[in-house]
């Protein structure tokens, strides 16, 4: 049986050609786990795990989701609840699991957490520093929007066209104003761990990539 997928760089739908022949592998970005999960959630979740139910009557499937279990929100709100980030995290991740389980969605076949992934991302970040696509500012580590051509094409837009300060930190030490933190320079009392380039942390937009491959 051939399976149909909208292919959302060519705007079209195409057959489904696994690398693998026979072997879907399903990467799905989860969630940031310093709040109870809301309705956007279900829907995503849900939605990913009817597609690998079905995926599943034809092909051999790995389905991943991971957790981001350190990120700005997560140690701004165990500050402000006067624990500690990992245990916040770790609380949040049951509350996510039972939400699941009460909407039936299935297990997954692997859940990685960032925080047991960090030499992977370290090891992402450098490679990108050696191949000139990131570059260091201060503790910090930055992507350099301008050395991936091809960067906005998916949503067909220009690096004109976005906005900086969305969900990109505006600063004077980047040498773009789109250029994403990949690592950030830890601050007083966060949670870190020792890098190339000084204790610090991932950036929101490495962990997956590294989590993935």
């Amino acid at each position: 049986m051939q399976v149909q997928v909208y292919n959302t760089m060519a705007r079209r739908k195409e057959t489904l050609t696994p690398g693998e022949p026979g072997h879907v592998r399903m990467y799905v970005c989860g969630p940031t786990v310093y709040d109870l999960s809301h309705i956007g959630h279900a829907r995503v979740y849900v939605a990913f795990d009817t597609i690998s139910r079905f995926l599943r009557r034809h092909y051999k499937v790995t389905y991943v989701r991971n957790f981001t279990d350190v990120d700005d929100k997560i140690i701004k709100r165990a500050l402000a609840n006067g624990e500690s980030p990992t245990l916040l995290a770790e609380r949040f991740i049951k509350e996510f699991e039972a939400d699941m389980q009460l909407l039936g969605c299935g297990p997954v076949d692997a859940a990685p957490k960032v925080t047991e992934h960090i030499g992977e991302i370290v090891g992402l970040i450098a490679e990108l520093i050696a191949k000139g696509a990131a570059y260091q500012a201060g503790g910090d580590v930055y992507f350099a929007v301008q050395s991936f051509a091809d960067y906005g094409k998916l949503g067909r837009r220009s690096l004109e066209d976005m906005e900086a300060g969305a969900r990109v930190e505006v600063s004077k030490i980047k040498r773009h104003p789109m250029d994403f933190a990949l690592w950030k320079a830890a601050k007083p009392g966060e949670i870190c761990w020792d890098s190339p380039w000084g204790s610090g942390r991932p950036g929101w937009h490495i962990e997956c990539s590294a989590m993935s491959r």
